[in-house]
């Protein structure tokens, strides 16, 4: 059996070198490339210290595609993840979605871009199983609970604020029930 060529965008990251360890360890997976712009030139076992992890990281999405993935993993910021899914599917290769914070406009592009090349995208901004029972329960929640609120906390250093997670929240509940300000902002007191 081939083993599954996987690029991860991203691979340096919290979460995409998480994702590289797993991927390194499977046995019917192969890491075939990596994109970080920072390591550019280097090898994962460089940046992230996996000894025997030798896969080359790329500057670009479009370099890293040279390597024909069958599977590219986006996980890098939302400023730049639909350009790099867009990429990926114009080269071919089925996509999965990790960046939390496009839009319904991207998503809706990426799937007549899906669609036109007839490949895969799966797009889970988080792939946490408590926010997705989150999300889940809260929909629930929202047809019966008439007012909602989320609540968005991270360390200092997170970099999308409100988090992508927090928006796609406030997204899928929206659909359900509009949240409506009842006391004016300027109204409130501590």
């Amino acid at each position: 059996m081939d083993k599954l060529k996987i690029c991860v965008a991203g691979a340096t990251g919290w979460a995409g070198s998480a994702l590289s360890r797993g991927i390194f360890d499977a046995t019917d997976m192969e890491l075939a490339a990596a994109v970080s712009r920072k390591n550019a030139g280097k090898t994962l076992d460089e940046v992230i210290g996996i000894e025997g992890l030798t896969t080359p990281i790329f500057g670009t999405v479009e370099a890293a595609l040279e390597t024909n993935p069958d599977v590219f993993v986006e996980y890098t910021k939302p400023d730049v993840a639909k350009s790099h899914v867009l990429s990926a599917l114009k080269g071919g290769t089925q996509v999965v979605i990790g960046t939390s914070g496009l839009s319904s406009e991207d998503y809706e592009e990426i799937d007549r871009a899906a669609n036109a090349v007839k490949r895969g995208v799966l797009a889970v901004g988080n792939f946490a199983l408590s926010v997705v029972l989150l999300q889940k329960f809260a929909e629930m929640a929202a047809k019966d609970i008439p007012d909602w609120e989320i609540i968005d906390y991270a360390h200092s250093a997170k970099q999308d604020a409100p988090s992508g997670t927090a928006r796609e929240l406030a997204n899928r509940l929206s659909r359900i029930r509009e949240a409506k300000l009842e006391v004016p902002l300027d109204k409130m007191t501590a």
